[in-house]
């Protein structure tokens, strides 16, 4: 538990369900080879801009189709107030069903209360409060056993003027990399298009870092992942073990991203001189640490099979260790903008750079589907994903803006509130 000032910049509800749905009959849970999720966390503002957080235990303290109740059970913010345990309470409009994606609390939708120290409702004059019911599982009476929902509000008066929060208990992963998920640098993580299961692991926005966050890698299953900071500090959630790290050593040049094993039992952190630090079964396989470069490291990907990696500087630079191929880079074209990432297509026979401008370069058998390269951008692009399920990738702005190319656009960051720089890159 931690407290820091400003640490968080913005909060936004998340979507991961689909609109509409009412108490199936049976189980609507899918993927049961996942453990379900029960985790929550809180996060509260005082009038000075302190953000708290603490992490908790969640059980659903009553549950039926027309309404639900759910409680944090987790330690007290230390030295202010005993705001926990925490309740969510949940009811539609008068003949309403819960409908999964729906956000309660705004007009007509049903009401919302936080109850705590300072209570905040959706119905009391003075505060406001909004629930975003994420995921429903219901037995074959129509009650409620499995809940995710995300929730913010505020209060006029009290030691907090907000909270914002994410309450889970027995739900599941239901499109695990089907979207995408963005990243910023104080540790943030943002879903569109999936069913953010990652943001109910923990925010680490609340926490006061050494270092900015400056990748994000995803477990194979999509039921955890890490983040790096760029003193090589490590952060594991979920699934994602944790085999070590460089936050406690003196490095040479900071860290500008990772690559996981395809097992999830390794990963490999590189430096911007191109110094490679194994973890787990990550092998070792070279480096450019010992060589004098023309330009920095940018970025890192391994190749399907784990027994290699690529790393790309930001002129576009290759160097291929281990079964990684050389199929090409732009280390002796004049480049308009520098590169700052590169993604792999599914077999490892080819690959994508992206620059700040959004133009993209294509080797292999990393087939041209579109750039920014000839729009004016209000922010400069951060990095780029490949659709795990297609042919095309993502651009993300340092502003939060998608780009989709061949691939499904599910929505990206409002704008407001997101300072330029703020999105590192992003993550399926």
């Amino acid at each position: 538990m931690t407290t820091t000032a400003g640490a968080a910049t913005h909060h936004v509800l998340r979507p991961f369900g689909t609109t509409g749905s009412t108490a199936p009959s049976g189980s609507s849970r899918k993927h049961l080879e996942l453990p379900p999720l029960t985790s929550g966390y809180l996060e509260a503002v005082d009038a000075a801009g302190t953000t708290s957080y603490t992490p908790g235990s969640v059980q659903i303290d009553s549950g039926q189709a027309d309404g639900f109740t759910v409680e944090l059970d987790a330690p007290a913010f230390p030295g202010q107030i005993p705001g926990v345990p925490l309740k969510v309470s949940v009811q539609p409009a008068p003949g309403q069903s819960l409908a999964v994606g729906a956000v309660y609390g705004t007009g007509a939708t049903g009401s919302v209360s936080v109850t705590s120290t300072n209570n905040c409702s959706s119905g009391v004059a003075g505060s406001t409060a909004q629930a975003e019911v994420d995921q429903l599982e219901y037995d074959n009476a129509g009650n409620v056993v499995g809940i995710a929902v995300q929730f913010q509000c505020s209060v006029a008066s009290g030691p907090y003027q907000a909270y914002y929060g994410a309450l889970a208990d027995g739900a599941v992963p239901t499109t695990a990399h089907q979207g995408y998920y963005t990243y910023e640098s104080d540790g943030q993580i943002n879903a569109f298009g999936n069913d953010a299961y990652l943001n109910y692991l923990g925010d680490l926005s609340a926490s006061p870092l050494n270092s900015p966050i400056v990748g994000m890698t995803q477990t194979a299953d999509g039921a955890g992942y890490w983040l790096v900071a760029s003193d090589g500090g490590i952060f594991a959630y979920g699934d994602a073990p944790f085999y070590g790290s460089t936050g406690n050593i003196t490095l040479n040049k900071p860290i500008v991203g990772m690559a996981a094993t395809p097992d999830g039992r390794g990963y490999w952190l590189v430096a911007s001189d191109g110094g490679v630090f194994a973890f787990g079964d990550a092998q070792f396989y070279g480096s450019t640490g010992n060589i004098t470069l023309n330009k920095p490291i940018v970025g890192m990907a391994a190749t399907p099979g784990g027994r290699g990696y690529w790393l790309v500087a930001s002129d576009g630079g290759i160097f291929a260790y281990g079964d990684a191929p050389f199929y090409g880079s732009t280390g002796n074209i004049h480049l308009n903008k520098p590169v700052v990432g590169m993604t792999p297509t599914r077999d490892g026979a080819g690959y994508w750079f992206v620059a700040t401008d959004g133009g993209i370069f294509a080797y292999g058998d990393a087939a041209f589907h579109g750039s920014t390269g000839a729009l004016t951008l209000n922010s400069p692009i951060a990095g780029m994903a490949a659709d795990p399920n297609g042919p095309g990738y993502w651009l993300v702005a340092a502003d939060g803006g998608i780009f989709a190319f061949d691939v499904p656009y599910f929505g990206s960051l409002p704008g407001a509130g997101v300072a330029v720089g703020d999105v590192m890159g992003i993550s399926t």
